[in-house]
Formats: C-alpha cells, sequence, structure tokens
C-alpha cells in the first residue's frame, strides 16, 4: 500500500510540474488584447459605411451657440430690468462658439434667414485640437 501511496504523490507532482510548465509557456507569449467594441476598420475590409453608424444617428444631442459670458454679483443680476444691457465678454464681430453636449466642435457666424437666426460654421474643431485644448498644450 505504501507504494501505491508514492505512486499517486509521483504521478500527482509530475502532472504539477506539467502544468507548471505549460502555465510558463503562456505566460512567455504576449497576450492580445481583446476588443471592447465591434472593429468597424478592419483590414480587408472597405471603409467605414453610412450602415455601421444607424445605431447612433438618432441619439439626440444638444447644439448651443454661446455669444459670449460675463460675471454679475448678485446685487447687480437683483438690478436688472427691461431694458439693461449686460456686456459680455465677445467683442463684435468674433466668431460665436458652437459646442455639442458642452464640447466646443465649431466656431461660426451669425447669419438670419428667414426672420430666424442661425449661424454659418467658419471653423471646425478637429479632434487632436480638441485633445490639445484640454490638455492645455
Amino acid at each position: 500500500m505504501a507504494d501505491t501511496t508514492d505512486t499517486d504523490d509521483q504521478i500527482s507532482e509530475d502532472d504539477w510540474a506539467a502544468a507548471m510548465q505549460e502555465q510558463a509557456v503562456v505566460d512567455a507569449q504576449p497576450a492580445a488584447p481583446k476588443a471592447a467594441f465591434q472593429d468597424f476598420a478592419q483590414s480587408g475590409e472597405k471603409a467605414t459605411t453610412m450602415q455601421d453608424y444607424d445605431m447612433i444617428l438618432d441619439i439626440p444631442v444638444q447644439i448651443t451657440v454661446e455669444l459670449g459670458r460675463t460675471k454679475l454679483t448678485i446685487r447687480h443680476l437683483l438690478q436688472l430690468a427691461h431694458g439693461s444691457v449686460v456686456e459680455l465678454d465677445a467683442l463684435a464681430g468674433e466668431p460665436m462658439d458652437v459646442l455639442v453636449n458642452g464640447t466646443l466642435i465649431a466656431q461660426g457666424e451669425v447669419v438670419v434667414v428667414n426672420d430666424k437666426f442661425g449661424i454659418r460654421l467658419t471653423d471646425i474643431i478637429t479632434p487632436s485640437e480638441r485633445v490639445r485644448k484640454v490638455r492645455g498644450l
């Protein structure tokens, strides 16, 4: 019986050594990162089409055109009345900022079309420019 126990111990030690060797081989190979999202631009396929974006086209976004800003004390704010003028930090003729969900994406100039205000885009902010502004570069 003692021989059987020694044989069982020997087998389990051999199995353990084989498993450790297998794990060392696996650990030595760089693991490929798993993609969290579908890769739309896989090699050998045509460029991304509008069909790839269909799932996001109906998501609403908030677009804001900012004329300018200012800071007021509560005392001055309470003194405002009909006809009061509030001075803004933007100069006349300066481009207006166009924000989407609070992020600057473009600048433009005010236009009037059929008695409604609009904005003609004069400069589109590229994603790399947005990153530079965030980082303060």
